[in-house]
């Protein structure tokens, strides 16, 4: 295995990496050697997603916390958790996210907007808040990738709060970029274009997204979790180690069609 994606002794947490895109790229860390750490709420599919990335063995130890990263003191514990557990945190995926129940912007209720809020702004807030914190006083630095979406570009007519919290993860990693450069903490931002999971497989099974969505991505097929597996490798280790503040975009084309 070249140095590049040799991720032997690193640890990676992936919150909401128990499906969909996030679990994508748990699978490519285990498989470059990573120790995994996932964070979601639900017990179950963490259990199973700890099952399936062990299934046949694994090479470094996996394992899951049960943390709601909206939550302040949940996220605090976690970190406890995970470190009491395994030592340290080399490279954070702040990925989970909720997706919108798309209404329009004047009935749009307050709660709605919190709800979407609380999860994909704040809770990747909390989450490299105290990520961060973790790595700067180890000295050793470190990489945090946060997942955005399309929306940061294309207009989601009927979904404000969801556009709104994504593309407040572009400007953070920017700003966080520069802040944390001087400690070798690296931040960079994801933006997935339409990909199969849980959260947008009615939408895209559709015959409107079959019919309007997909004819605009020059690669003419849907995301995969797969997709995110390489890039979540590079991400994590020593082969993007100059590249921070940048928003790499995985979308099939979609963006530039």
């Amino acid at each position: 295995m070249s140095a590049w994606h040799d991720l032997t002794g690193h640890v990676a947490l992936v919150t909401g990496g128990n499906g969909g895109i996030g679990l994508g790229m748990a699978r490519g860390l285990r498989d470059a050697g990573a120790t995994v750490v996932i964070w979601g709420t639900n017990a179950a599919k963490n259990e199973a997603a700890v099952a399936e990335l062990t299934s046949g063995g694994a090479p470094a130890p996996v394992g899951s916390f049960t943390v709601d990263v909206s939550d302040e003191d949940a996220v605090t514990a976690g970190l406890k958790a995970t470190l009491d557990q395994f030592g340290r945190i080399d490279s954070c995926f702040a990925n989970a996210g909720v997706g919108p129940r798309p209404t329009s912007i004047d009935t749009l209720s307050t709660r709605e907007w919190r709800r979407v809020m609380a999860v994909n702004l704040d809770g990747v807030f909390f989450t490299v808040r105290a990520v961060a914190a973790q790595m700067k006083s180890r000295g050793a630095g470190g990489s945090i990738v946060f997942t955005s979406s399309v929306s940061v570009s294309d207009g989601m007519a009927f979904s404000t709060h969801y556009a709104a919290a994504k593309s407040a993860l572009v400007a953070m990693a920017r700003a966080l970029a520069v802040e944390l450069a001087r400690d070798d903490i690296r931040v960079n931002a994801l933006v997935p274009g339409w990909t199969k999971a849980a959260m947008t497989d009615a939408l895209l099974e559709s015959a409107a997204a079959q019919a309007k969505i997909l004819p605009r991505i020059p690669l003419r097929r849907w995301g995969k979790p797969q997709d995110f597996e390489a890039v979540a490798v590079w991400l994590a280790g020593p082969g993007s180690a100059y590249f921070t503040g940048q928003t790499l975009v995985i979308d099939g084309g979609y963006t530039v069609f």
